[in-house]
């Protein structure tokens, strides 16, 4: 595998709206940028609390590792930033089926407060995963 840094890049996950890409991908790592839980479909951000924004952001995660050939199970690292402290056992509740369900090892991670996130939304992520 090449070292070359390549854009990863999918319809299944929201565009890129500034000048970045969805992912990064150099040799057998992919450097994702952070999701925000909108629909790819529609480009909003779904309705409903903490919880149903963390499954599409996480959704949104897997369709960009899918497009470059990974998996959650290859996610090594990640980054949480929440809206509110407040929301941390509910997103964590839904991040633990996602990326650390029984028999896995889960990824490393740090997770923040921030003043905002990108559409008002409640929770962004991003990963770096490496092909095993």
């Amino acid at each position: 595998m090449s070292d070359k840094k390549v854009a990863v890049a999918t319809n299944e996950a929201p565009a890129a709206i500034g000048p970045y890409s969805q992912a990064v991908q150099v040799g057998d790592m992919v450097f994702a940028s952070g999701q925000v839980a909108i629909d790819p479909a529609t480009g909003q951000l779904v309705p409903g609390g903490v919880t149903e924004q963390t499954v599409r952001v996480l959704e949104n995660v897997k369709a960009v590792l899918a497009e470059a050939g990974l998996d959650l199970m290859h996610v090594v690292k990640t980054t949480v930033f929440l809206k509110s402290m407040g929301d941390f056992a509910a997103m964590n509740a839904v991040y633990e089926s996602y990326l650390a369900p029984a028999g896995v090892v889960p990824p490393a991670r740090s997770t923040v407060a921030v003043a905002g996130l990108p559409k008002d939304a409640l929770v962004e992520i991003e990963v770096v995963a490496k092909e095993c």
